[in-house]
């Protein structure tokens, strides 16, 4: 016996409805994460990467900074995303929920010290 509805069953969506838009988002941010990841390296190709003064200066410019910044955002949370699908294939109870907590704390927090780093590189702040 099933408690799914006939209109459940029809549409195909599992018991909380969010599989697409959960795939959906991971190809989105595959997406742009592929076309920032172009940008970076077309620019960091264009850069003396010995030179941290030449470096600074280039991520000084508003655009390179912003650019930067979805970058890194873009990277934390296509990772988060990737990683959650793997730990709610392949454990379950407890684990599953801690494994879930600390992928989304420590992706979090190394996104959050990236931007502020990426931040106080563009301000010139020491």
């Amino acid at each position: 016996m099933s408690l799914r509805s006939p209109l459940a069953r029809a549409l195909g969506l599992g018991a909380a409805g969010d599989g697409p838009a959960h795939w959906w988002s991971q190809r989105v941010s595959a997406v742009a994460l592929a076309l920032l990841a172009v940008w970076f390296l077309l620019s960091a190709m264009s850069l003396q990467l010995g030179s941290q003064p030449a470096v600074a200066q280039w991520l000084a410019e508003p655009l390179n900074t912003v650019l930067m910044i979805l970058l890194t955002g873009v990277l934390a949370y296509h990772s988060a995303i990737g990683l959650q699908v793997v730990i709610e294939d392949y454990t379950a109870g407890w684990v599953r929920i801690t494994s879930l907590l600390l992928i989304q704390f420590v992706h979090f927090l190394l996104a959050a010290v990236a931007i502020v780093a990426i931040l106080r590189v563009a301000f010139g702040v020491r």
